[in-house]
């Protein structure tokens, strides 16, 4: 029994080990190609489903959010940022109006 302990006791020290290494061994290019979806959230509704269900064109469904407060830009459902709708050309994009500090980004992994 004792063995069985002192074998598990080593082996959780060289995942100890290992991960440590492993922060020290990562390539940041290989970062920086992995893709993430990025969204942008302009407010929520809770519904029943009966009321999801008689949704038709023209409902109006009332958000959360008052007009004009900014927006959240989201990386793969965790906040990064505030922003407010601008249109470049024919397009809709976000001009960011304040970032989340990484070390919060970072808690909410």
């Amino acid at each position: 029994m004792e063995n069985a302990e002192t074998n598990a006791t080593n082996q959780q020290s060289q995942m100890d080990t290992d991960g440590a290494g492993l922060k020290d061994k990562l390539d940041p290019e290989v970062l920086q190609n992995i893709p993430v979806t990025i969204s942008v959230e302009v407010g929520r509704a809770e519904f029943k489903i009966r009321d999801l269900v008689e949704l038709a064109q023209g409902s109006v469904i009332q958000l959360d959010r008052a007009a004009g407060e900014p927006l959240d830009l989201l990386v793969n459902n965790t906040l990064v940022a505030k922003g407010e709708v601008v249109v470049i050309g024919e397009r809709y994009g976000i001009k960011l109006t304040s970032v989340v500090p990484t070390a919060d980004r970072l808690k909410n992994l």
